[in-house]
Formats: C-alpha cells, sequence, structure tokens
C-alpha cells in the first residue's frame, strides 16, 4: 500500500521542480523531502528520480508513477470532500489578485461549489495590499496573490521570477526614461521594480497606470512600456529584458494563500489544492 504523504511529496517534487520549492510547498525541510523521496522508493524498490547536482527526471517507473499518484491523491480529496461536504454552509469570500482571474481558477472554483451545495463561492478580484486590507477587516476569508521580499505571513506556494517584459519587436536602445506599466499602489511588482530602478540610478516615468493585466500586456506587447510580471505571464508576443539591456535583476514573485483566523481550516485546505493544481498547469 502506498503512503499518501510520501505520494504528495513526491508529486510536489514533480511539479515545483526540486526538493527546496517542494519542501516550501509542503512546509518541510529539505531532509525530510528527500526521506519520503527515499521511502517511496524503498516501496516500490525502484528508482523513480535521476537526480544530479542541479536537477531531478523521472526515471520510466517515475514516469508511470506519477500518474497513479495524482490519480490516488484525487480520489483523497473527492473522499474527503464527499465525506465532509455537509459540514461546508454557508459563505466562502476569496480574494484573488489580477493574475489570478482566469477562467481556468474559476471553473477548479466553481467545481468545489458543486461538491457543496450548502457552500456560496464569492470572488473578488485586486491587488494582493488591497486584498489583504480587506481580509484583515473581516471583508474576505481567504487571499491568494503574490508579493516580493515580504515578510506577511502565508502559505507558500510557489515561487516565479519576476521579469520585465516588452514588445517582440527589434530593441536598439532603452528610451530614457524608461516608459513603465504598472498597477497602482499597493502593488509589489510596482514596489520592487521602481525600488530597484532607483538603486541602479535608471531614470523612469509611469508612461500607463493600468487595472487589469490585459492592459499591462498591452502596454509591452505594443512597445508602450516596459510591464514588471511574472515570468508565467509572459505570453505571445512580449519579450523579456534583462542585464543585456541594463536592467537590473529583479526579486522573485512569491506566491501565497492567506486566510483569516476564524476561516474554516478545512475549507481552506480545498482552496488550497485548488490553487496549487492552477499553478502547476500555469507553469507547464
Amino acid at each position: 500500500m502506498f503512503d499518501a504523504l510520501l505520494l504528495k511529496t513526491f508529486v510536489a517534487v514533480v511539479d515545483e521542480g526540486g526538493f527546496s520549492r517542494a519542501g516550501e510547498r509542503l512546509h518541510l525541510t529539505q531532509s525530510a523531502v528527500s526521506g519520503h523521496l527515499r521511502r517511496l522508493e524503498e516501496q516500490v524498490g525502484k528508482p523513480l528520480l535521476t537526480r544530479t547536482t542541479r536537477s531531478q527526471q523521472l526515471t520510466p517507473d517515475g514516469q508511470r508513477l506519477i500518474a497513479y499518484a495524482r490519480g490516488i491523491l484525487a480520489l483523497h480529496r473527492d473522499a474527503w470532500a464527499e465525506l465532509t461536504r455537509s459540514a461546508f454552509e454557508g459563505s466562502l469570500r476569496v480574494g484573488v489578485s489580477e493574475e489570478f482571474a482566469e477562467a481556468r481558477l474559476l471553473r477548479e472554483l466553481q467545481d468545489v461549489a458543486a461538491q457543496y451545495p450548502g457552500l456560496h463561492i464569492s470572488v473578488q478580484v485586486g491587488i494582493p495590499g488591497s486584498l489583504l486590507s480587506l481580509m484583515k477587516q473581516g471583508e474576505l476569508d481567504v487571499v491568494v496573490g503574490s508579493l516580493c521580499e515580504s515578510s506577511e505571513p502565508g502559505l507558500a506556494l510557489w515561487r516565479e521570477p519576476l521579469v520585465w517584459a516588452w514588445s517582440m519587436q527589434p530593441l536598439a536602445a532603452l528610451p530614457t526614461p524608461l516608459p513603465l506599466a504598472l498597477f497602482p499602489e499597493p502593488c509589489p511588482y510596482r514596489e520592487a521594480a521602481l525600488s530597484r530602478l532607483a538603486q541602479a540610478g535608471i531614470a523612469q516615468r509611469t508612461a500607463m497606470q493600468c487595472a487589469s493585466y490585459a492592459a499591462l500586456h498591452a502596454a509591452a506587447s505594443a512597445g508602450f512600456a516596459v510591464a514588471p510580471m511574472a515570468q508565467s505571464q509572459v505570453g505571445r508576443g512580449l519579450a523579456v529584458l534583462g542585464a543585456e539591456h541594463g536592467l537590473p535583476a529583479l526579486p522573485d514573485a512569491e506566491f501565497r494563500l492567506f486566510s483569516a483566523p476564524d476561516a474554516d481550516p478545512r475549507m481552506v485546505e480545498v482552496v488550497t489544492q485548488v490553487v496549487l493544481r492552477y499553478g502547476a498547469a500555469r507553469r507547464h
């Protein structure tokens, strides 16, 4: 019989691309993650990952097991939902940052609501700082968003590089002062971009203040302004600018889930799993 905890760790290592990030996701030390993988390989009697100093790849047996592991964990979640859904009644108010406002995540939340007929889920889209303020005021139960270099307590979900996005069109030299497309305050990407440019002594101006990711993409893809965004959001028509263009490195975007002290911990866990599945799909 497979241990569900070991399977969960195995899936996290594969999804996160490493032991340290899997540990962050599961709130385990890197040695604990390694121990779980070693125990799972002992149970199977075969290696599941080929490890190098910089990466790990699934072995053929690992590729076979990962599909079963996802299915087993999904059945665990379904069984838990089925046996506990009568306890979930009332409303769940979820705050999501602009970059999460996608049909894929909303469908996942809709599926959760369908599992619990007495549960009503409402979603508010906004800037993480504003959403966290609303949660502290008792107006939201859960907030999902990203921060940069912040000590705000929350469940670590994953990390991504924060990058400078610009049009695919050829670039001879960056305009000066550097035109920026930014969300209004209090936006962590805005703060990180302005801080790094100031430290590098690069003049900038806000060429466009955006209220949505669609506007941010439009400004960058048109070559109207440079936009700081998480790497997974760099889609068609966009290129990443870096040190070769004279721009400073940005900190990682740290995706976290925050919950109100009085939020139902079981419902928070359900939402956490929804967001983790969404995040894994969006990064692959």
